[in-house]
């Protein structure tokens, strides 16, 4: 009886192991991310500068900088309109924004990030690289500032309107940080009718969704 005994306790034994093992395996498969940073992501922070407080002032947001994460010799870049128009390694990006703290948004419909849109958001943003950082956010392409680098791509390469146009009229214009950064860009002749695109109309854009964020 004594060594049946010992048997069915290591039986027993062996199942419960068995079981918390598989238990511990699916906790750790549920517990990895289940989205990874995939090119035509689109990254935001909170950029630190006069500028930057400015446009958090107007928009009425903590994001004030984003740019698209593609790849290049096999690694993942963030393409940014900063100066001028280049790709940043991604770590080096992030590092940059306050605290280091990121999100990054991405398309609902995500059969359409195909590695064929990749590649022809390459092809769009190629024209641009190089390009000074516009201070006076005018929808040229002579300059470009962050989120029409982004807008601009996805709208040639896909045919998709990240967020909507809005007049420079339309944002809050009255604090004293963001009437001195108009006096210095604009002096007084500023362009209220303007269309600009701003990092926080792209951000909560109901066409993406955010997968991560740090």
């Amino acid at each position: 009886m004594s060594a049946m005994r010992t048997i069915m306790f290591v039986t027993l034994m062996a199942v419960v192991v068995t079981g918390h093992l598989s238990a511990s395996s699916d906790n750790q498969q549920h517990s990895q991310p289940q989205d990874s940073i995939r090119e035509g992501d689109i990254i935001f922070q909170e950029s630190q500068s006069e500028l930057s407080t400015a446009i958090q002032l107007a928009t009425h947001s903590k994001y004030s900088h984003c740019g698209i994460i593609l790849r290049k010799d096999g690694q993942l870049f963030v393409y940014e309109a900063i100066q001028p128009v280049q790709y940043t390694p991604l770590q080096e990006w992030v590092s940059r924004g306050k605290g280091g703290h990121y999100v990054i948004r991405r398309l609902k419909n995500e059969q359409l990030v195909t590695p064929a849109m990749a590649d022809r958001m390459k092809v769009a943003g190629k024209k641009y690289e190089g390009k000074n950082y516009d201070f006076y956010f005018r929808w040229s392409d002579d300059r470009i500032y962050c989120s029409e680098l982004v807008w601009k791509i996805y709208k040639q390469a896909a045919g998709i309107e990240i967020g909507t146009l809005q007049a420079l009229k339309d944002f809050d214009l009255n604090s004293v940080a963001v009437k001195k950064q108009m006096k210095e860009i604009y002096d007084n002749n500023i362009p209220y009718e303007e269309m600009i695109i701003s990092p926080d109309n792209m951000f909560h854009s109901e066409l993406l969704k955010t997968v991560k964020e740090q």
